[in-house]
């Protein structure tokens, strides 16, 4: 059993690594981290806020991570991501979460909601995944780079 991370920033374990697996015997996954640790709900771009996962005591390792991977590239991907979801009239997260519903690889989602908002918000991703045909795919993968 493998239950690798999956976002529109981390892709290469489901999207390369295991596509033998998935294409040879029809191996689906459970990913994690659909929001990769917060970033793509675009929460991080200034800073850390006092309310968030981050600045929980014990969680000091994860904000090394994510402060480590949100290089100015990354915020520049993460700011092109919350630009188009705006655009689109739909919230960051349940884009990318929806997202990464859409590849069949991926039989399931977990999802990392702290409070009962989140929750609420993340599910949404229900309604976003109809939008999300082949070409609108295309705008999302080409706003993260």
């Amino acid at each position: 059993m493998e239950q690798p991370q999956y976002s529109l920033l981390h892709r290469e374990r489901v999207e390369r690594e295991y596509a033998t697996l998935f294409d040879s015997i029809g191996l689906g996954t459970t990913t994690w981290s659909p929001l990769a640790s917060g970033l793509l709900t675009g929460k991080y771009a200034n800073g850390i806020p006092a309310d968030s996962r981050l600045a929980t005591p014990g969680y000091e390792w994860l904000q090394k991570k994510v402060q480590g991977e949100a290089g100015a590239a990354t915020v520049a991907r993460v700011q092109r991501f919350t630009a188009l979801a705006a655009e689109l009239g739909v919230e960051a997260a349940p884009l990318a979460i929806a997202w990464c519903l859409t590849n069949p690889r991926v039989s399931s989602v977990i999802l990392g909601a702290t409070r009962p908002e989140q929750l609420a918000q993340n599910l949404r991703a229900l309604e976003v995944l109809p939008m999300l045909d082949a070409p609108m795919k295309v705008r999302v993968e080409a706003a993260v780079g």
